[in-house]
């Protein structure tokens, strides 16, 4: 009966391209629908989603129990994980709202806490900067890795601001500053849930990546996983989706 009055609709009165379109867009978006469905199924079947189920949903103790505090570096790794709370996403992540096509690239620490209250620290020493337009973001020149000293690479924190970009940013990090030397530990800011103009809620979390130099003393484009590096080494913790294992606390072959 369905296809009937589908039948008939495409043959009625005027021309049959406009149902054509439209039709054609329908079964796009279908189909489109039909793929979220099921990516978000196969999210939730991830083993590695179930701290998503306990963290959201649990209580204060659950919670205590899923979050991660490094105050002091790992044996034999140079960071210090920048904030407490539960890592969520790792580098890598294929997850939603990323993809294998295009993973995280970097680790996102969720908060227990309102927006503004769970402080953010500098992981290593470097010079913080911040462009003008960041209303949540800073980054931190290194320049020389501690596990490779022959490069310089970046620090990028970012989400320290409320949903309307109200930031949460230290005042000695002002948009336009630049390179202004921190010691790790030093505080940052505080985590946030800003998200642009993106109506989608990402909870309280800190996003913190490790990104390339471009060579002439630039970081490059945070977006594009190829210019990141995986933290676990930095951190002396599994924060990589690929490696087997737990990241709650210090491992001695972090990374894989």
């Amino acid at each position: 009966m369905m296809l009937g009055r589908l039948n008939s609709w495409l043959r009625g009165p005027g021309s049959c391209l406009p149902r054509l379109l439209l039709l054609l867009a329908l079964l796009t978006m279908c189909g489109s629908l039909t793929y979220q469905a099921v990516e978000f199924a196969n999210d939730w079947r991830d083993p590695r989603s179930r701290g998503f189920l306990e963290w959201f949903r649990g209580d204060e103790g659950s919670r205590d129990a899923l979050t991660t505090t490094q105050r002091d570096t790992c044996p034999g790794a140079p960071f210090v994980l920048p904030t407490d709370g539960y890592i969520g996403l790792l580098w890598g992540d294929p997850r939603g709202p990323y993809s294998q096509e295009r993973p995280h690239q970097g680790i996102d620490i969720f908060s227990a806490a309102e927006p503004g209250l769970t402080p953010v620290f500098a992981a290593y020493d470097g010079y913080v900067s911040r462009e003008e337009e960041w209303r949540s973001t800073i980054i931190q020149r290194v320049p020389e890795d501690p596990l490779e000293p022959s490069r310089q690479i970046w620090l990028y924190y970012t989400h320290m601001a409320d949903r309307d970009g109200d930031d949460f940013i230290e005042e000695a990090f002002a948009p336009g500053g630049g390179e202004r030397f921190v010691e790790q530990g030093t505080l940052l800011g505080y985590t946030g849930d800003y998200n642009g103009n993106s109506v989608r809620s990402i909870g309280v979390h800190l996003h913190f990546s490790i990104v390339r130099d471009d060579g002439y003393g630039r970081y490059t484009n945070e977006l594009d996983i190829e210019n990141t590096l995986d933290p676990s080494p930095y951190l002396g913790l599994n924060v990589n989706y690929t490696c087997p294992g737990e990241n709650s606390g210090c491992s001695a072959a972090a990374g894989c």
